[in-house]
């Protein structure tokens, strides 16, 4: 009799953990990070961008006098002041289209446990923590959550290539500067 129990103890425990285990391997599927947030996505272009700030709430967007144009880097950028759990939001556009999105939040109205533990919820595990930020890759798409307290969305592709560009230019920068000295 104490053999049958143990073996129906042992096979109930067997179930659970394939269950336990299943249940983690459908946990570990990592939800894609989102490129959008509201109505406001990286790809975005300054017109979408403008109606969009326009139409929605939780933004005191004032037109054309909050876009600046970056004639060095030839990139436009956005800010706009917030409303409610929002203070400020800065869209940065290269060739016409939205690739970095920065919100600061307003941590009167929201704190920064709340927004980092509804990412985490959804998105898993950040693979980098540190004091000053969180951050969640995917193949296309960086988000950070920077205190105080600022998420940020950014094009990998675009953001790479922007970076390749300056070391490029840097590196230029470094043989003039070689030459020049070679001079004296």
């Amino acid at each position: 009799m104490m053999k049958k129990y143990a073996v129906i103890v042992f096979l109930f425990v067997i179930s659970n953990l394939n269950l336990i285990a299943q249940a983690a391997e459908s946990s570990d599927e990592k939800t894609p990070l989102p490129t959008t947030f509201r109505e406001f996505s990286l790809g975005m272009n300054l017109e979408d961008l403008k109606t969009s700030l326009t139409k929605d709430s939780y933004f005191a967007f004032r037109g054309d006098r909050d876009v600046s144009y970056l004639p060095v880097s030839d990139q436009n950028l956005v800010e706009s002041a917030g409303t409610s759990f929002i203070k400020r939001a800065f869209f940065q556009l290269k060739d016409s289209a939205i690739f970095i999105m920065a919100f600061t939040m307003n941590t009167g109205m929201i704190d920064h446990y709340s927004v980092f533990t509804a990412f985490v919820e959804k998105y898993g595990q950040p693979q980098v923590l540190s004091p000053k930020e969180a951050v969640w890759e995917q193949d296309n798409v960086r988000i950070s959550i920077e205190r105080p307290l600022t998420v940020k969305y950014i094009d990998k592709q675009v953001f790479d290539a922007l970076v390749d560009d300056s070391r490029v230019v840097r590196s230029r920068s470094a043989e003039l500067r070689e030459e020049f000295l070679d001079d004296f």
